[in-house]
């Protein structure tokens, strides 16, 4: 099959031009422009290390901050920076100083990395990691809360759940969750490492505790740009999972909680400062604004999952209305006598959709008991560079590869 044509925004990214490019949704892929201006801050840095790093890194991070804080409706005092979610989720965790006893409610569509940082935590402290089962598919937002609140008890310490899932792709009711915890008395964690670019995200309003998030998924920042927001009666005593020169001699005239987090000793600081730049290069792309590269990205996601799902024989697994710019299609398992060979991914499937087809996109299985696929997804991301020709091609890719399976 011949690679169907790309975006006429494509142009603006450096993809490989022979590979069809549909997971934004895991590394993210960042425009050349906003690559440009990382490369001038690091020459910037070379120029001179030391009037960068303690000089000018401030100021730069600032107007980050300021950007960002008016996209995710946050004040910018109550933002700091940190390179992934994952390394958010286990600053949180280790400031808990969690008890025997405690317990953090957790669903079975959260990240594993997540999961794994929760659950040694809980094991060192004695305290319990409980799930709630989620279903998916799902019929509606009820089936969500409904699982995750049936799951609370007098010792839920902390509840931790997705903005955005990543397996699933779903828009969790998070607002609803955070009241819902509230009302019991239990703080909530939302990792929302897809939801900036994705959805809309308004932090003051949601009212959690903890909020963090990935820049360089739907935002298109550098890799390595993420934020963690704390809400402001929570920063007391809130510190960095590594302290800095300045831990007991703070700078004077900024707040101690974006000191200690915007230097956390020698590192590339240039993937935060680009976030603003991101935030303003990306709407410009199509003359518009977020709402608009949300509503774009969203529509041709519907699209695509709607071809797919028709190509394929099966039913949408999740309301129209809990996607964002991915959705998760579930596929067929292969019969038991398949013999898949090795794999670099998770699903030997995803090895010959990229080498047999020029796909990347993410195919994973959910295992029972013994190790045997219970349930198998393909998830498709719908970013500015995408054309609905290429999730057409996917589909007669799929097709083509799930006969081979089960011929």
């Amino acid at each position: 099959m011949n690679r169907p044509a790309s975006s006429p925004l494509a142009h603006h990214w450096s993809l490989d031009p022979d590979v069809v490019f549909l997971n934004q949704g895991s590394y993210g892929a960042c425009p050349r422009q906003v690559l440009e201006r990382r490369v001038q801050l690091l020459e910037r840095s070379e120029r001179e290390p030391v009037r960068f790093m303690l000089c000018e890194t401030p100021g730069l991070l600032d107007r980050t901050r300021c950007s960002l804080a008016e996209l995710v409706g946050a004040r910018e005092e109550d933002l700091v920076f940190l390179p992934n979610v994952t390394t958010a989720v286990a600053t949180v965790i280790s400031n808990l100083e969690l008890q025997g006893g405690d317990e953090i409610l957790m669903n079975t569509h959260e990240y594993p990395a997540c999961v794994a940082i929760v659950e040694r935590a809980a094991a060192r402290a004695g305290a319990r990691v409980v799930y709630a089962e989620l279903p998916f598919p799902v019929r509606c937002e009820d089936d969500i809360v409904d699982a995750l609140v049936s799951r609370t008890s007098p010792r839920t310490r902390l509840c931790l759940v997705s903005h955005v899932t990543s397996p699933s792709a779903m828009i969790l009711p998070v607002e609803r969750i955070v009241r819902e915890m509230q009302a019991r008395g239990v703080e909530t964690l939302v990792d929302g490492a897809h939801a900036p670019g994705f959805c809309p995200v308004d932090i003051e309003s949601l009212g959690a505790g903890y909020y963090t998030a990935n820049c360089h998924k739907w935002l298109c920042s550098p890799r390595g740009s993420a934020f963690l927001h704390v809400r402001a009666d929570l920063q007391r005593g809130f510190r960095p999972l590594a302290l800095s020169v300045y831990a007991n001699n703070p700078p004077a005239g900024r707040s101690f909680f974006n000191v200690e987090f915007d230097y956390i000793g020698t590192q590339d600081y240039t993937p935060f400062m680009c976030i603003a730049d991101a935030i303003e290069h990306v709407p410009a792309l199509i003359a518009g604004d977020w709402h608009d590269v949300r509503g774009r990205n969203h529509e041709l996601v519907i699209e695509a999952r709607r071809l797919l799902c028709q190509r394929l024989g099966i039913d949408p697994p999740v309301p129209e209305g809990m996607l964002g710019s991915m959705a998760t299609v579930p596929i067929p398992i292969p019969p038991e006598d398949w013999v898949p060979g090795p794999t670099r991914y998770h699903d030997a499937l995803q090895d010959r959709l990229i080498e047999r087809h020029g796909i990347q996109v993410p195919v994973w299985f959910i295992a029972d008991g013994q190790g045997k696929p219970r349930l198998r997804f393909v998830r498709i991301s719908a970013q500015l560079y995408n054309s609905i020709e290429q999730y057409e091609y996917l589909a007669d890719a799929l097709a083509q590869e799930l006969e081979v399976e089960h011929r």
